[in-house]
């Protein structure tokens, strides 16, 4: 692994995440807002809104998952990030998150709650920020199957068995 990426991984107190890279979560509100202030897609009280840093490396990818909130990427350093999503009308949309604007990247994305996205670093590693409001749950967080991601999106196929893990 590259010593940027384990230095980075060391400093930020990193752990593996289970869609694939490395976070640690750095903000999570103290207040909440009650189940009963919530859409219903929301089973329990949620804090405001929660912060984490987010590593993706070389040679490896986080996998399509979609969460119950809208998720905002905040890009930090490195390398440009490609993220995939698929929206729940059938759409698909490619945010490259960046710092390189003539190229179409951007500092900030939001993916919407309910879609299914996955990410990639464009390079050897790519540091972002991901903000959730209402805050993240685990709960809330669903990892996609190849199968029936497919079956949902019959014209993204490549693309979805390259980012599902199973």
């Amino acid at each position: 692994m590259d010593s940027k990426v384990q230095q980075l991984i060391q400093f930020y107190q990193l752990v593996p995440h289970p869609e694939g890279g490395f976070y640690k979560e750095t903000y999570r509100s103290n207040e909440t807002i009650p189940a009963n202030s919530l859409p219903e897609r929301f089973n329990g009280d949620r804090n405001y809104a929660t912060a984490i840093y987010f590593l993706l490396v070389e040679y490896s990818f986080s996998a399509f998952h979609r969460i119950q909130s809208d998720e905002c990427w905040h890009f930090y350093a490195g390398d440009s990030v490609t993220i995939h999503v698929l929206h729940p009308d059938r759409r698909y949309e490619l945010i490259k998150l960046g710092s390189n604007i003539t190229m179409g990247e951007q500092y900030q994305a939001v993916v919407p709650a309910g879609a299914w996205f996955a990410s990639k670093t464009n390079g050897k590693y790519s540091l972002v920020g991901c903000t959730v409001a209402p805050g993240f749950d685990f709960v809330d967080f669903e990892l996609a199957k190849a199968a029936e991601l497919a079956n949902q999106f019959p014209t993204q196929v490549t693309l979805i068995k390259s980012f599902c893990r199973s």
